[in-house]
């Protein structure tokens, strides 16, 4: 797809991202097939800086835009899916951090510089009873305060990236004061371990596995947040990382359909099936799709870039991730219309495609939910 780059440091990053998406390719089907975490595309990001490029030049980052963000997480997500997803939750949840800087400073301080030396972090916030935290269910982890710290005990589920987190941030509710609080846990803290449970027929490398907390004890400070009450939550532009990968895998479904078209001579016709009519037609509606769903999505990354007022776009933020992550949809299962039967031979890239986009269905907000949230938005306005 046609990459149009504003500044001269946008190429370059593009270019030293782009450097590693071949690898990554070619590593990719091993990954799916033995449900395997991509850890050397995991360490070549880490050699390249790209996992501190979320914060400021202060601790090594790039304090990165959010048009930025996606385009090179689109990028990676062309290489593999799972890799992209999965770096995008570490690369987001540090840009969200460093933008809002919503814990006191010297926790800040801390966090950031252990991700300038290479820590990973992500949040673990599923479980199995509640669902996922979006739909508002009280977490049944629990975080029983102290004169040491906090004891937390508990199970999370879909914990991506788990085999190679350096810091979980952990949501429990507090004993005796009936909210639910943000703990940070170490990896390295006794009582937490990981289960692998994590066996989907999508995005097989994540490492989302089950995440288990038994008497873990934390210091004080590591309380970072009190989340609820009449706080109203705030914006969040940084996950549009799930579209964008998203988008990234039905890129790589059109590249690969695209080639097969101009390569593909059947006896029963001259020239390739690129020549035919309604090849033609499937490859013009995937052009079109993946328009409409890019455009909608960076025209609003830039509105958040540019935004005095990023609160105003939470109905916008959650319909691209509805509208791209739909269209992502719609694109692979058009690539395999034009490849045809060939695209469920398990060699074939399509195939895993097909699986891993479908993910993006269940990934935060649901379409449901953005529906109505759209619905109450008109009706109040």
């Amino acid at each position: 797809m046609t990459v149009s780059f504003v500044k001269k440091e946008q190429k370059t990053d593009y270019n030293k991202i782009a450097s590693l998406i071949e690898k990554f390719r070619e590593r990719a089907p091993q990954i799916d097939k033995d449900s395997a975490f991509p850890f050397q595309n995991i360490k070549e990001l880490k050699e390249a800086g790209y996992t501190k490029w979320s914060l400021g030049p202060e601790y090594g980052g790039q304090e990165l835009s959010l048009y930025d963000f996606l385009l090179y997480q689109e990028l990676i997500a062309q290489g593999d899916a799972s890799t992209a997803l999965g770096i995008g939750w570490h690369m987001g949840l540090a840009m969200d951090l460093y933008e809002k800087r919503p814990w006191k400073e010297e926790t800040l301080h801390f966090l950031f510089s252990e991700i300038e030396k290479g820590a990973l972090i992500n949040s673990a916030a599923t479980e199995p009873k509640t669902g996922s935290p979006t739909r508002g269910g009280r977490p049944e982890t629990t975080a029983v305060k102290t004169e040491a710290g906090w004891i937390i005990n508990g199970r999370k589920t879909f914990t991506t990236m788990s085999p190679v987190l350096d810091y979980f941030l952990v949501k429990a509710w507090i004993d005796g004061e009936d909210i639910v609080g943000q703990f940070i846990v170490p990896r390295d803290t006794p009582g937490l371990s990981i289960e692998e449970t994590w066996d989907m027929i999508a995005m097989r490398g994540t490492g989302s596995h089950d995440l288990v907390l038994a008497n873990v004890e934390v210091k004080h400070d590591f309380l970072v947040d009190r989340l609820g009450g009449f706080k109203k939550p705030e914006a969040s532009g940084w996950l549009l990382h799930i579209p964008a990968c998203y988008i990234g895998i039905a890129i790589a479904a059109r590249d690969y359909a695209v080639k097969f078209a101009k390569e593909y001579s059947p006896n029963s016709i001259s020239g390739t099936i690129s020549e035919l009519a309604n090849v033609q037609m499937l490859i013009g509606e995937i052009e079109l799709e993946l328009m409409k769903a890019r455009h909608f999505m960076y025209s609003v990354a830039e509105k958040w870039d540019c935004s005095s007022n990023r609160n105003a776009l939470q109905g916008e933020l959650a319909a691209v991730k509805h509208v791209v992550t739909n269209s992502a949809v719609h694109v692979v299962d058009k690539a395999m219309r034009v490849v045809g039967a060939r695209s469920l031979q398990r060699s074939n890239p399509l195939q895993r495609y097909y699986r891993d986009v479908r993910a993006g269905l269940h990934n935060p907000p649901m379409d449901d939910m953005t529906i109505l949230n759209l619905a109450k938005q008109a009706f109040a306005e």
